[in-house]
């Protein structure tokens, strides 16, 4: 009977090891965006340890009912990886989780096929008691005691873009492509090729549409094209219709056909289209709920995820002492990312005018992103953020820890003693 209870005990201790394991390299992996920002696999991990926490199991367990369930959870963490590959490859964190997913189904003879775990509410907005309802920012704040935590996304130029997760690009992508797609936003993008280049791109269309929420906001829709940034929806109105007594979708424009502002206060989300030279730029700021409100489906925007790789273009290098430099030094004097969209832009199209789209992106990041400190976004010349050595090497030991918690000493220990 003790021996019973005793083996049970350690079971239990072994069980709860690797619980904490998971839960710790979880939240490391989360606080490493500069490794995974392209790539869905830090939400596969999440999903994965939030339905294992539901059931109440970490490994297979030994009731039927407990390990049907980590089974379901194993092919929706399975499922949940296929979709994001594409952007994934190379990616550290990824290639163990797809390993690691492979040798827990074996383990624990889960079929490949077969239900798979329900996944988790969207994180809605929640609404205060008071009749804030429609004021995003004054119901977060009587909730939370802080304001909410804003993000920003802008894309201008050639176009170029800095996402959410503020990395930074230059992307050749052609046609329509959907910036921002959540459960209360869509923004469209359509880029069309610059006059005498095959490879570059500028935008030509923006379509806004801002979907219908609860008694605060009837869908309404914006679209702007070059030469034609209208101070109003689609429908007319420069408004939304009055519901509980606030108007809670507003336009407002100070240079009507070269520039519109749309405010959408139930979600706290402000958009800035303009017309800078021949192309139209974008500029937005939203809440990281707002932002995150997505499912698995919605797993293209540029502004979360960036441009595809095949898509992205590098800086031409600039002499310092290349006019173009000159040029853009007397303008952007740090040297950031919009320091080097306006080299791009300069030595792509040989008009100086061009450079405006940079200098009104940096002021539109300016009065969107309230720490001064994050504002001049600084990369390598490339465009590209690398993943530090010792980030890469501690992840390393994390997946090791992660593999030995799952499943223990390797064979070639067990061998040697």
């Amino acid at each position: 009977m003790g021996m019973a209870a005793s083996a049970v005990g350690g079971n239990h201790l072994h069980t709860s090891w690797k619980h904490f394991v998971i839960i710790v390299i979880t939240l490391l992996l989360l606080s490493a965006p500069s490794v995974c920002a392209q790539c869905r696999i830090l939400r596969c991990n999440s999903d994965f340890v939030a339905a294992t926490l539901e059931i109440g199991v970490i490994g297979g367990g030994g009731k039927e009912g407990a390990n049907a369930g980590y089974c379901s959870a194993l092919r929706s963490y399975a499922l949940c990886t296929q979709r994001t590959a594409r952007a994934c490859r190379g990616d550290l964190a990824y290639h163990s989780a797809v390993q690691g997913i492979e040798d827990l189904l074996i383990q624990n003879r889960c079929p490949k096929t077969g239900p798979t775990a329900q996944p988790r509410p969207l994180p809605l907005p929640q609404a205060p008691l008071s009749g804030d309802i429609c004021f995003y920012e004054k119901g977060f704040i009587q909730r939370e005691g802080r304001p909410p935590e804003y993000l920003h996304c802008g894309v201008f130029g050639d176009p170029h873009i800095r996402t959410f997760n503020e990395e930074f690009q230059t992307c050749a992508v052609q046609g329509a492509w959907p910036l921002i797609d959540n459960q209360y936003l869509y923004i469209q993008a359509t880029s069309t090729p610059t006059r005498g280049s095959s490879y570059t791109t500028v935008l030509t269309k923006i379509t806004v549409i801002l979907k219908n929420w609860r008694e605060c906001a009837e869908l309404q829709i914006y679209q702007a094209e070059l030469d034609n940034v209208p101070p109003a929806f689609v429908d007319g109105s420069v408004t939304g219709r009055d519901r509980r007594g606030h108007q809670s979708l507003r336009i407002h424009s100070h240079d009507p056909g070269r520039h519109a502002e749309v405010w959408a206060k139930h979600i706290g989300t402000t958009i800035v289209v303009r017309q800078l030279g021949r192309s139209l730029s974008l500029s937005v700021r939203s809440p990281r709920a707002i932002v995150e409100s997505y499912t698995p489906e919605q797993d293209l925007q540029l502004c979360v995820w960036g441009c595809p790789l095949s898509q992205r273009l590098e800086t031409p290098y600039a002499h310092p002492s290349m006019p173009a430099y000159a040029h853009c030094s007397s303008l952007l004097p740090v040297r950031d990312v919009y320091f080097q969209a306006c080299l791009f832009d300069l030595q792509v199209t040989g008009n100086l005018n061009s450079s405006a789209s940079a200098v009104v992106a940096l002021e539109d990041a300016r009065a969107m992103i309230s720490d001064p400190d994050r504002v001049h976004l600084l990369t390598d010349r490339s465009g590209n953020n690398p993943p530090s050595l010792p980030m890469v090497l501690a992840l390393s030991v994390l997946v090791e820890t992660l593999r030995h918690a799952f499943l223990g000493p390797s064979v070639t220990s067990k061998t040697l003693h």
